[in-house]
């Protein structure tokens, strides 16, 4: 699920009671053997899509070739309940396991993952870098990972300044609080899990007055940067080192300075990169058009629905179950 919304509705973001209704009805719903027909149906789609791009989007997220056994505490969908997992995580899976015979087993490692787990696991996130094979990618925490924007203001029109807004509990985030927390006029970041004891408070902006600013950094958190999605469907430029993790946005694939502005692992080329971009207003509407592409790809929500049931599909063949 995403929802695509304008500069005037910036409010809130993707409208949480809404989903959290609408998966309560469907997991309420008996799983009847009408599920495992609809299943045919849904994959029969296949044909109207390009099949290479599809096998090659299938085969990043499943990686598994050969054939690998699970672990005896594998969990079969019988027994795969709401209230023994994290809700949000819960029904992203759901939504795609309810289609599939109830003896198959999963193993759901659910959160934030940032290790390749010992058997084939149906995770979030994943490490990019080294085998992945047993990271399996489905589509999980869309609610708060997958929003986009439609961006009225041009990257001209705003502010020569980047922002940040986060929690800030990382080493690595606190590293960079170190060195640019009211450093520079030109560079407005801050925490916004405040405590007491906040070494960085800043005020709460809105995803509209984010979007007043030219360079709006996307920093890792416990795994991937959960802000990236939006930021690359809008005006502005994403400002990043290059990712460790990666999740259904398969940030492993992007390309440094032609969907985002790459900066230094420490940092320290922050503002001579923002200097470029500003003087070189030719190439940051090129990268600002090649994320607008990249973000495209996953606003087919047909196409999405299908591609997690082949990840599934992949992951029951490759371990042994069909």
């Amino acid at each position: 699920m995403f929802e695509n919304i304008k500069r005037s509705s910036f409010k809130h973001k993707n409208n949480k009671p809404w989903y959290y209704l609408k998966n309560h009805i469907r997991y309420a719903f008996p799983r009847y053997s009408a599920h495992r027909k609809l299943l045919d149906t849904k994959l029969a789609a296949l044909n109207d899509y390009d099949r290479e791009y599809i096998n090659c989007r299938l085969n990043y997220y499943n990686k598994l070739i050969k054939q690998s056994a699970l672990p005896n505490t594998a969990e079969s969908l019988a027994d795969f309940k709401l209230k023994n997992h994290k809700k949000v995580y819960f029904f992203d899976a759901f939504e795609y396991t309810r289609y599939f015979p109830l003896h198959l087993k999963i193993c759901p490692l659910f959160g934030d993952i940032t290790h390749v787990p010992e058997y084939p696991s149906i995770t979030k996130s994943r490490p990019i870098e080294g085998d992945n094979t047993h990271s399996v990618i489905m589509k999980l925490e869309k609610i708060r990972h997958f929003l986009f924007l439609k961006d009225e203001k041009t990257f001209e029109e705003k502010k020569d300044m980047l922002v940040f807004r986060g929690k800030v509990r990382q080493e690595h985030r606190i590293r960079f609080m170190e060195m640019y927390y009211g450093k520079s006029p030109r560079i407005d970041v801050g925490q916004v899990n405040i405590t007491p004891d906040a070494v960085y408070p800043a005020k709460r902006l809105t995803l509209a007055e984010h979007l007043d600013y030219k360079y709006i950094l996307s920093l890792e958190g416990n795994d991937v940067a959960s802000n990236l999605k939006w930021v690359m469907s809008s005006n502005s430029l994403a400002v990043m080192p290059k990712p460790k993790y990666e999740t259904w946005f398969m940030e492993g694939t992007l390309i440094p300075n032609y969907h985002y502005v790459l900066i230094r692992d420490d940092y320290s080329d922050l503002e001579e990169r923002m200097d470029y971009y500003t003087a070189h207003l030719d190439e940051a509407q090129a990268i600002i058009t090649n994320a607008h592409r990249y973000v495209e790809q996953f606003k087919d929500k047909d196409r999405e629905d299908l591609l997690n049931l082949l990840v599934l599909q992949k992951y029951f063949e490759h371990t042994g179950q069909f």
